[in-house]
């Protein structure tokens, strides 16, 4: 018989500034349990990046702070740990825009990542292999330089090599940004896989809310900092504001309801 589950993430109430000036984000809760795909939903602007910077501690790095709440994971307070202890107790993320380092190949970007557990060789080469079945695609490309693959490419390398981690909870930041529809598809496939087969959580910050929902277990809507929505991805579907403003609800059938005029289609 099991034990009791471990604690996940926890976000409560946490209030961020840039430069002790800015507010990015104020009151903002939300949790992630083992196991789920929780989807981060807003505008650009509305803070997603900024509350996933804070649960992986690295808001210090471009001079922002908490100024009040609490962020744990494990039950461990989050603010006590460096990044790289972050990452050692299960937790990557995987930064907006595909940060890749573009003079290695792909297979060296992608084994980088392994080197904060330090395996032995024969571990490492087998989590590579790991890394390749989920990727196929890597394979093909493992000896080319990053620099020199597509777009989706470089993003299925940021999260392979987040996987050479062994996390427990990963952190995508806007993971679909600039990629063509198809490659997109893909990479959410690998996501679902990776969290039905192998456990691993999900936090995925997006402003394709049609795609994310799809996805997820549970959803939270960011505006201007502020958390002003929260659900299931199904009850979050199903509401007409979020239809409207994040799901590319007709604005039109809007308007009309509002005694304004339609637009015209083709």
């Amino acid at each position: 018989m099991s034990g009791p589950m471990e604690p996940g993430l926890d976000v409560v109430d946490i209030q961020a500034y840039y430069g002790q000036a800015i507010l990015a984000i104020r009151g903002v809760s939300l949790r992630v349990d083992h196991g789920s795909i929780v989807a981060l939903l807003g505008a650009n602007g509305a803070g997603k990046t900024t509350t996933l910077k804070a649960i992986s501690n690295l808001l210090g790095s471009e001079r922002g702070a908490l100024s009040r709440g609490t962020i744990t994971w494990g039950g461990d307070a989050v603010d006590r740990l460096s990044p790289s202890e972050l990452v050692a107790k299960g937790v990557v993320q995987v930064l907006e825009g595909r940060h890749c380092f573009p003079q290695l190949t792909i297979e060296e970007n992608i084994l980088s990542g392994g080197f904060l557990r330090r395996p032995s060789r024969r571990q490492m080469a087998a989590d590579l292999e790991q890394i390749y079945a989920w990727f196929p695609r890597l394979k093909e490309k493992r000896k080319t330089k990053a620099g020199l693959t597509s777009g989706g490419e470089q993003q299925m390398t940021a999260i392979g090599r987040a996987l050479m981690t062994r996390p427990k909870l990963m952190l995508l930041d806007e993971p679909s940004m600039g990629l063509a529809p198809i490659i997109v598809q893909e990479i959410f496939e690998i996501i679902r896989m990776l969290n039905q087969r192998s456990g691993v959580s999900f936090l995925i910050a997006e402003q394709n809310a049609t795609l994310a929902l799809r996805y997820a277990d549970h959803g939270y809507v960011l505006e201007t900092g502020r958390v002003v929505a929260s659900g299931t991805a199904a009850e979050l579907a199903a509401r007409d504001d979020v239809k409207e403003f994040y799901l590319g609800g007709s604005r039109d059938q809007a308007n009309d309801r509002r005694g304004r005029p339609t637009r015209a289609t083709a």
